[in-house]
């Protein structure tokens, strides 16, 4: 899987694309063409040969344009990752000639998770895990342009259980039933945003440098979980106050709680 090409059919059900549009012929970047649709058999992630029919074709491909001057090739375009239709053995040829451009006819697929030049499974999985949050969530029709980002997939499952937890604090707060639109929106402003800050504010940010907004969140309300257990309910600040101040070992802890899953 770590040498092999993305399949796209296997990105469209992960991302769920909601746009397309023809953008036409243009020369894009070989190195960041990491994918295809149905010929990840044929060739591995350099778009090297796989089997030895494969390895025939390439030497009639190279005999038949030995200067490159072949025609474009057919791709999508995921983000800043590309994805092979038709041409992978003009692909194979222009990277064992290392050519940097090749010309493509180009159809943009457009999702809320923009793939990377170097896109791989994982990076897949983070699509689909992020995209199932907002889903799941609401945030995607309370907040359309918000993006939260893990270092690990399972984080937004664990990031959902408190966006529920809050829901239902709501509901009991309200009397009545709410919206998961306005759920959402609620937990969006009033407590993932305010978590943010307080982590910004108490300089919890250096525990962990590498992290992104959305681990330090989730390792604040975990922590905060923790300490109230013997100092009571703490407010957002002064968890992330007490957390700061535990850098040295708040440090080996959260990478700790990154690392899983």
């Amino acid at each position: 899987m770590e040498n092999a090409l993305l399949p796209f059919d296997e990105a469209q059900k992960r991302l769920r694309p909601f746009a397309s549009a023809h953008l036409g012929v243009r020369p894009i970047p070989v190195a960041q063409i990491v994918g295809t649709e149905g010929r990840g058999g044929d060739f591995d992630r350099s778009f090297k040969p796989r089997r030895e029919g494969v390895r025939m074709r390439l030497r009639e491909v190279a005999q038949a344009f030995p200067h490159l001057d072949f025609p474009p090739i057919a791709a999508y375009k995921l983000g800043d990752a590309y994805f092979v239709l038709d041409g992978h053995h003009r692909v194979a040829l222009a990277r064992r000639r290392g050519t940097e451009w090749i010309d493509a006819d180009v159809t943009e697929l457009r999702a809320h998770w923009r793939l990377s030049a170097t896109a791989d499974f994982v990076e897949l999985l983070h699509a689909e895990q992020e995209r199932l949050f907002l889903h799941d969530s609401g945030l995607v029709e309370a907040r359309p342009t918000v993006r939260i980002r893990f270092s690990r997939p399972s984080g937004y499952r664990e990031l959902l259980e408190h966006v529920h937890v809050h829901g239902y604090r709501r509901v009991v707060e309200e009397g009545r039933t709410l919206p998961q639109r306005e759920v959402a929106g609620h937990w969006y402003e009033h407590a993932y945003l305010p978590a943010l800050e307080a982590i910004e504010q108490e300089g919890l940010a250096a525990v962990c440098p590498h992290a992104t907004g959305a681990d330090r969140v989730l390792y604040l309300h975990q922590r905060r979980r923790e300490l109230s257990v013997d100092l009571g309910e703490l407010e957002l600040g002064e968890a992330a106050a007490r957390a700061a101040g535990e850098r040295s070992k708040g440090h080996l802890r959260i990478k700790r709680v990154f690392r899983r899953g």
